[in-house]
């Protein structure tokens, strides 16, 4: 027996949304129901990027953001089918939360669902591209592009 045969699959959820939006969900819903999943949902901060890491609009948006997904987590329960471990990152920056997150915890999957940037992809710098280095398969959802 191996340790994937014993252990629910980690599924790293990122999104830019504090309340999951219906694609979200339906792909969570999908992911429960193909297997043993635990899911650990990160929703972006939804300070401005350009505040410093430091900056206190950043503790403050993410503390308001904590309790606006406090809200909405029973959604995303339901569909998940179990506890989800949810949090606010005091980062806004996708790839920058995303690697916090996998160098302080176990993760076999990502589920992505933040607006991709078509210049970005033409050069092979969004986040699939960016995070193939590490190994995990990667699901993104559907999105609308944003610039480029």
């Amino acid at each position: 027996m191996t340790e994937a045969d014993t252990h629910p699959a980690r599924v790293l959820v990122v999104t830019d949304h504090i309340g999951p939006d219906a694609d979200l969900v339906d792909a969570v819903r999908r992911r429960a129901s193909a297997g043993q999943v635990q899911f650990r949902l990160v929703v972006l901060n939804p300070a401005h990027a350009e505040f410093h890491l430091l900056h206190p609009e950043r503790r403050v948006k993410a503390a308001q953001a904590e309790d606006s997904l406090r809200q909405a987590l029973p959604a995303l329960e339901d569909a998940a089918g179990g506890h989800v471990i949810a949090s606010v990152s005091i980062r806004h920056d996708a790839m920058d939360a995303i690697e916090e997150t996998l160098f302080s915890e176990p993760v076999d999957e990502i589920l992505i669902s933040v607006p991709h940037h078509r210049l970005a992809e033409r050069f092979h710098q969004d986040l699939p591209h960016r995070l193939h280095k590490y190994g995990l398969p990667i699901n993104v959802l559907p999105s609308q592009a944003v610039g480029g």
